[in-house]
């Protein structure tokens, strides 16, 4: 009889609530069990396990390791998908091996090259990949220098963290003084330069940016599926441009992400993006985990998730490729249940009476309000295909 796997996520992202349905789909037919930890107890992740923990916050990275390994003997994990502390952990592989864990991550070589995004452009372009023009801001000056000087070339100017996972932090610089524009509809990703220089000079913690030229679109993720003899077993590109998502198997884009991920151990999966300069592909980012869109691969017939698992497990799904493309797409929002919370404890004392102007309207609120659901839900990503250009 075939065990039951175990497989844990560690504080990672809502859609993943996806990956850990693909698991459980498998087409082995595996009975696989997942286990979730959090910060969050609202996190749709830990109601979408079948066990889960609320993790203790201000660990240092070698304390959130040995959690880490302390979870793995008391829940029996098989197979561990570490995004929090994942460059502290992959350092202790044997360590987690001795207790019959499997890490689904890369080596801590690839893992360090891939933290710092310039040491990432310098590592790729030696390869012969091709990176956008960048320049590293710590300073106001060197800022608004890198500015100018793309500028000047005909480029807008945008600047992102030199370490950080997804658009966290990315910023487009703009000379346009702040006006009541600026606070016309949604919030936008443009920020005035003078703002931007001005925080820097006034920063008490060391900044660190990387600025380039806002590069075209299309955004091309190319999801791989490496071995640990760095061999690929599946790459496929998923597309964006605006709302209108798609897949490709262009080795325009394919090509260069095998030549990152069989090059630098990215063990497991990985996702390897690229914008348009100048008319051709450069490397936008590579990430060192599962994409948080990875399970949109499903739509090509392709349940990567689990033969990560298998991989990890030492059961080689061998060269994978997509049975047919998925049409075009958008991506929505829908509902995700969370786990039950109790009643916070609620005030014993009696309010102070109300003015009569003031009960008047309570009761006439109570009257026209609607009555909230009682179940509390989350929002995560969802896809529905689209027939037509969003």
């Amino acid at each position: 009889m075939v065990s039951r796997v175990r497989v844990w996520l560690n504080r990672t992202y809502a859609e993943n609530v996806f990956f850990m349905d693909q698991l459980r789909r498998n087409p082995s037919d595996r009975a696989v069990d997942i286990h979730a930890t959090h910060g969050d107890a609202d996190s749709p992740v830990l109601a979408a396990a079948d066990t889960a923990d609320v993790e203790p916050e201000g660990l240092s990275p070698a304390a959130y390791v040995e959690y880490a390994l302390d979870q793995c003997v008391r829940r029996g994990i098989d197979v561990f998908v570490p995004r929090l502390h994942q460059s502290a952990i992959v350092a202790h592989r044997a360590e987690f091996a001795a207790v019959g864990t499997a890490l689904l991550a890369p080596t801590p070589e690839a893992v360090a090259v891939f933290e710092d995004k310039v040491i990432a452009y310098e590592a790729v372009q030696a390869i012969g990949v091709p990176v956008p023009p960048w320049y590293r801001a710590r300073t106001a000056d060197q800022l608004v220098a890198a500015v100018e000087e793309l500028e000047a070339d005909g480029h807008k100017a945008c600047f992102k963290p030199a370490s950080g996972a997804g658009g966290v932090g990315f910023r487009v610089i703009t000379r346009a003084p702040f006006s009541l524009m600026h606070l016309d509809g949604f919030p936008s990703p443009y920020v005035q330069l003078d703002l931007v220089a001005e925080a820097l000079r006034q920063a008490e913690e060391p900044v660190d940016l990387l600025v380039m030229p806002r590069l075209a679109e299309p955004e091309v993720s190319v999801d791989c599926l490496t071995g640990p003899d760095n061999r690929i077993r599946l790459a496929v590109g998923r597309t964006k441009n605006g709302r209108r998502r798609g897949f490709t198997l262009h080795e325009r884009w394919l090509e260069p992400a095998r030549r990152i991920a069989e090059g630098f151990g990215l063990h497991y999966l990985s996702n390897i993006q690229f914008r348009m300069y100048g008319g051709l592909p450069v490397l936008l980012d590579v990430n060192t985990r599962p994409a948080g869109g990875l399970h949109q691969l499903a739509l090509c017939g392709v349940n990567a998730p689990w033969a990560a698992v298998q991989l990890a497990l030492g059961e080689d799904p061998g060269t994978i490729e997509p049975p047919f493309l998925g049409q075009d797409y958008t991506v929505v929002s829908g509902p995700r249940p969370l786990r039950p919370v109790s009643v916070p404890p609620q005030r014993a004392e009696e309010p102070e009476p109300l003015l009569p102007a003031a009960s008047a309207a309570v009761a006439a609120s109570a009257t026209t309000q609607p009555t909230e659901a009682a179940e509390p839900t989350a929002t995560a990503g969802t896809n529905r295909r689209a027939a037509a250009p969003a």
